[in-house]
């Protein structure tokens, strides 16, 4: 059950709540060791989940599920009368780093290539000199065998870790999570692209852009060959699912 509140956007349960209130409720399931995950929901998650009903059941089978993407944002607020902000993977990486420098939690690191994850560990020594690292493991990319998995396990466990960000990319990263609940002893953040960012290897668009829901477009023009596919099939899927949305609402409003 999700700690915070939720409201249902396009199938899927969004937690609410301020951008602090979502640290806090992480810092404290850190604090308890408690198995449990964080997924932050984009256009791409949201869409991989009407695709795939075992995927959206791991979405809202989430501890927390935050509003990542501004449609997704704009689109809670909209049909829930809200005023939520925005709960990215990308500012939450950092803001749980100093929250956890500052109440002595430690953090393991999983996912990506391991000189990313140095980077990583070299800029948060200097960001924030108290926190610990509690350890670090780039996976193989493709499936884990069993031994593998249960290894993975045992070293997340054994390093003590509080709280587990992790970078694999949508959708294995929170299959991954929703496979380790209940086996490893951390509450763990997909935070996709936030290590590349963090590590100073991406950059991310203006503010502006952000704010205009054009942070895909940036996106695109930096990557086209890769994620051309991922923002023009599944942002146009994403505009035709809120139009046909919300004209059903208005047809209900003119019918009922």
């Amino acid at each position: 059950m999700s700690v915070l509140p939720r409201s249902e956007v396009f199938g899927l349960g969004i937690t609410t709540g301020s951008f602090k209130q979502h640290v806090e409720a992480m810092v404290e399931l850190g604090k308890q060791h408690r198995s449990s995950y964080v997924c932050c929901v984009n256009v791409h998650m949201c869409m991989e989940a009407r695709s795939d009903p075992a995927f959206a059941a791991v979405v809202n089978g989430a501890d927390l599920a935050t509003a990542d993407g501004m449609p997704i944002l704009n689109s809670l607020n909209k049909y829930h009368g809200l005023r939520q902000e925005r709960v990215a993977g990308n500012d939450l990486m950092p803001a749980m780093m100093a929250a956890a420098a500052q109440h002595g939690l430690s953090v393991f690191l999983q996912g990506g290539q391991q000189a990313v994850l140095d980077k990583i560990v070299e800029r948060a020594a200097t960001d924030f000199p108290t926190l610990k690292i509690a350890g670090t493991w780039s996976p193989p990319f493709r499936e884990a065998t069993v031994d593998e998995r249960a290894a993975e396990v045992e070293l997340i466990a054994q390093s003590g870790a509080h709280i587990v960000l992790v970078s694999l990319g949508c959708p294995r990263q929170e299959k991954w999570m929703a496979a380790m609940k209940g086996k490893v002893p951390a509450v763990m953040l997909g935070v996709g692209g936030a290590f590349l960012l963090y590590a100073g290897l991406d950059t991310r668009a203006p503010l502006w852009m952000r704010q205009a829901s054009l942070e895909w477009l940036y996106r695109l023009a930096l990557e086209p060959g890769r994620l051309w596919k991922r923002y023009l099939i599944t942002n146009s899927a994403f505009v035709w699912l809120r139009f046909k949305y919300n004209w059903q609402r208005r047809f209900k409003e003119l019918t009922g």
